[in-house]
């Protein structure tokens, strides 16, 4: 996590860039677009990553030298993975353990019923470590 701290001014200046979805005092959301738009002219167009943040209007002083590489790595790496559709998608504070409120009761069972398979292997290998141990 970055140590910058965004002022008020460098928020409104952000904000007015069309690639920026939301900023904070601490992060920039960029627009699902422009991630899409950099990976493909970094991949296919061979820009640098500078060309491609520089053109679309930010300043690099401002966001950090190094931001740009690392957001383009990490974008790059969900395109080549999930695709173009997934790393449109906004995904922060979505992360982690699927939720189970809108589960139908089929798929409910099946959750748990790989719950019941995994405790059940868990208590096995927890009673031949314990057998093992007791030898």
């Amino acid at each position: 996590m970055s140590k910058r701290i965004f002022t008020k001014e460098q928020i409104g200046k952000l904000l007015q860039n069309p690639c920026v979805a939301k900023c904070s005092a601490k992060s920039i959301t960029y627009n699902p677009d422009f991630k899409v738009s950099a990976v493909r002219q970094h991949k296919e167009q061979c820009a640098t990553v500078k060309e491609i943040f520089v053109r679309a209007g930010f300043d690099l002083e401002m966001i950090g030298r190094e931001t740009p590489r690392w957001c383009l790595k990490r974008w790059s790496r969900i395109y080549k993975a999930k695709g173009a559709e997934k790393l449109a998608e906004e995904r922060r504070g979505r992360l982690g353990r699927p939720r189970t409120r809108k589960l139908t009761s089929a798929d409910r069972i099946k959750r748990l019923e790989a719950e019941n398979a995994y405790l059940k292997a868990e208590n096995d290998f927890l009673a031949k470590l314990r057998a093992k141990r007791a030898e």
